[in-house]
């Protein structure tokens, strides 16, 4: 009864009239940041903080806002995949596999239906699961100590790269990097002053949302200022209006497999939706590939990966709500505006603000419905906002970003460290370096040397602390083995990876 109450709490809250127009303006935003190449969910999500912050929007409103924006960028990731070969962002690269082959064939249209209903069917059941299992990993988490937290913090950093197939040596780098730059400001312990070079505007260190906007906004307009001399590609035609309703029953079966694997992959602390959409593929091609027909335009192989990707969304919330650890580098962005807004996410979120969690729930409900009614019958609208020239979009980026971080502090200083940040983004996607593990150590670093810290104290400086703790020998033991399988699965990815895929989207939803 306990979960129904909240729930029931949680419509309350969204189904006012400003947090309903916010889902419906996330979901359509959302669909046409995630239709646009390259762009993606976390960057989608990191433009638009700003715009929470200049419209003063309460905790619970500005979190609904942005998780329809999250759903809707999942979404609409799988429009330029099918109708251009170009994934939204890095998800929606397995959908390239089959759906350009079915829009190549004259079936456009019928792809795009597939994987909305896909999306449709893996976002509700992930949504099922995040109100069933939150409150029970809240409930478990209470009884975690500073070493069991130290032993998450681990996890987190050691899956965000093993599990993307991202280079390991690049992936530690920018951890390390974030790590230090968690450091700036005022030692917890002495208050003594490091890193700040003498500027008092250090003391407090690097506030995470303005190092968010600077990484990923301004680093996607100085990539677009290099690149937008690059021609556009030619859309294949939609063909005919609806979809039959027949191959959207043959696939309805790997709705389910992909949304299930979907969903166990987004609990996972830094694995995220491309992991999800890998395995759902992947497990579909050898579940259902009898005819050979995969990678030749199956629908099954664009009902998987989409079905996988959405439910992995909805899955890397729960851990950001019930244990302050991002699933995904999207939910890494949500936990800096939660942690800006003065919120701490972990177990004790449920019990000491109930109405803001629930309502975001109960939004994502509404949101799925909204979705799906918006990219059946408009498909045709966020097809043609493809052919959106970036030289009308980039300015509004540019706009939205500055007045929305001067907005939060009125400090010219935090607009020289956006653009820092910016220009460091830029360089690290030039390298082909991820920039999510750069953002996990910039927002976990301070807890994880903070748990440190309160475990070597109790133990007098003993570091074996840190391995006597069930809890903590369990995580490590999962955290070997998602490495294990991840790296297994990374060998695989290299057969299934599309040769035409060169989005430049540098980080998962």
């Amino acid at each position: 009864m306990d979960i129904l109450g909240g729930l029931a709490s949680g419509f309350a809250v969204a189904l006012t009239p400003t947090n309903l127009a916010l889902a419906f303006l996330g979901c359509f935003v959302g669909t046409i940041i995630g239709a646009l190449p390259g762009i993606g969910p976390v960057n989608g999500v990191a433009i638009l903080i700003p715009l929470a912050f200049s419209f003063q929007l309460d905790p619970a409103s500005a979190l609904i806002l942005l998780s329809c924006v999250y759903y809707g960028c999942m979404y609409g990731g799988r429009i330029s995949s099918i109708m251009l070969n170009i994934p939204g962002d890095e998800p929606a690269i397995m959908t390239t596999l089959d759906g350009y082959p079915m829009a190549r064939q004259g079936k456009a249209t019928e792809a795009l239906a597939i994987s909305a209903v896909a999306s449709f069917v893996g976002a509700t059941l992930a949504t099922v699961g995040l109100t069933l299992f939150s409150p029970l990993l809240a409930k478990a988490a209470i009884h975690f100590g500073p070493s069991d937290y130290f032993a998450l913090y681990v996890m987190a950093f050691a899956t965000i790269g093993g599990v993307t197939g991202a280079n390991p040596c690049k992936t530690l780098l920018a951890a390390v990097l974030g790590l230090m730059l968690a450091t700036v400001g005022l030692d917890p312990a002495s208050g003594t002053a490091r890193y700040t070079f003498g500027s008092f505007n250090l003391y407090d260190g690097f506030d995470p949302i303005v190092a968010i906007v600077g990484l990923f906004a301004i680093s996607e307009v100085l990539i677009f200022l290099e690149t937008s001399h690059k021609s556009s590609h030619a859309m294949p035609p939609l063909g005919r209006m609806f979809a039959g309703l027949k191959d959207v029953r043959r696939s309805f079966g790997a709705m389910l497999r992909g949304s299930g694997l979907g969903f166990v992959a987004g609990i996972l602390p830094g694995a995220g939706a491309s992991l999800g959409a890998f395995l759902a593929y992947v497990f579909e091609r050898r579940w259902s590939n009898q005819d050979n027909t995969f990678g030749k335009g199956d629908p099954r192989g664009v009902a998987a990966p989409e079905a996988g990707n959405n439910a992995a969304a909805g899955g890397a919330l729960i851990p950001m709500l019930t244990l302050g650890i991002p699933g995904s580098g999207t939910t890494a962005v949500m936990l800096a505006l939660l942690i800006s807004l003065n919120i701490t996410p972990g177990p004790l979120l449920f019990e000491r603000q109930p109405e803001m969690v629930w309502g975001l729930i109960a939004s994502l409900y509404i949101a799925n419905v909204v979705l799906l009614v918006l990219n059946l019958p408009l498909v045709g609208l966020f097809t043609r906002m493809l052919s959106l020239p970036a030289y009308v979009l980039m300015p509004f980026v540019v706009m939205v970003s500055f007045l929305g971080i001067y907005s939060i502090s009125n400090s010219t200083f935090d607009l020289l460290v956006m653009i820092g940040f910016g220009l460091l983004g830029f360089v690290m996607r030039k390298l082909d370096i991820s920039l999510v593990p750069l953002v996990l150590g910039l927002l976990l670093g301070a807890d994880m040397e903070n748990n440190l810290r309160r475990a070597l104290s109790i133990s007098n400086g003993d570091f074996s602390i840190l391995f006597q703790s069930p809890i903590a020998l369990v995580i490590y033991g999962i955290t070997v083995i998602a490495l294990l399988v991840a790296f297994g699965f990374a060998h695989t990815n290299r057969r299934f990876a599309p040769p035409a895929a060169d989005s430049k989207a540098s980080s998962e939803g």
